[in-house]
């Protein structure tokens, strides 16, 4: 298990707690929205909002944390994060903001404490590059987009 160390930036609502997991098999854990003047954003149909939600972590080396879209808001509002899955790096020590899109047909309002992606914590591979004159064939090819199945 991997332990994410937080304190609270300045200004953060402490009240409205760390992440939690909803479900025991939850694998995303809930992050919420901590506005300084605990107000609210409205996003309107095709603008994108950066929400704090208060938070500093220090993420051990050896592991991110993606952040992703909640379904809910996707299925019944159209908000997701354009920049899904959303990487913090373990070396980032500033506060965590969420990126939020509206592709809704209507303005969203996202109030303080709502719940609004969660965070999944991963490990991470890093690789070593290695220029080579050419690289080895396989059955797909150069085959790209939708070139496995149907178009």
């Amino acid at each position: 298990m991997a332990i994410i160390q937080v304190v609270w930036a300045e200004g953060a609502d402490r009240d409205l707690g760390l992440p939690t997991y909803a479900t025991a098999g939850a694998a995303g854990a809930d992050l919420r929205a901590n506005f300084k003047d605990r107000g609210a954003v409205e996003i309107v149909q095709g603008a994108r909002a950066l929400v704090p939600t208060g938070l500093v972590m220090a993420i051990p080396p050896g592991f991110e944390v993606q952040v992703r879209p909640r379904s809910g808001l996707a299925l019944k509002h159209g908000i997701t994060l354009p920049n899904s899955p959303g990487t913090i790096d373990s070396d980032y020590r500033g506060e965590v903001g969420v990126i939020l899109l509206n592709a809704g047909a209507e303005v969203f309002r996202v109030a303080h404490g709502d719940r609004i992606a969660q965070m999944v914590v991963a490990p991470v591979v890093r690789a070593a590059f290695e220029m080579k004159g050419e690289i080895d064939e396989t059955a797909r090819g150069t085959g790209g987009f939708g070139s496995t199945g149907r178009q």
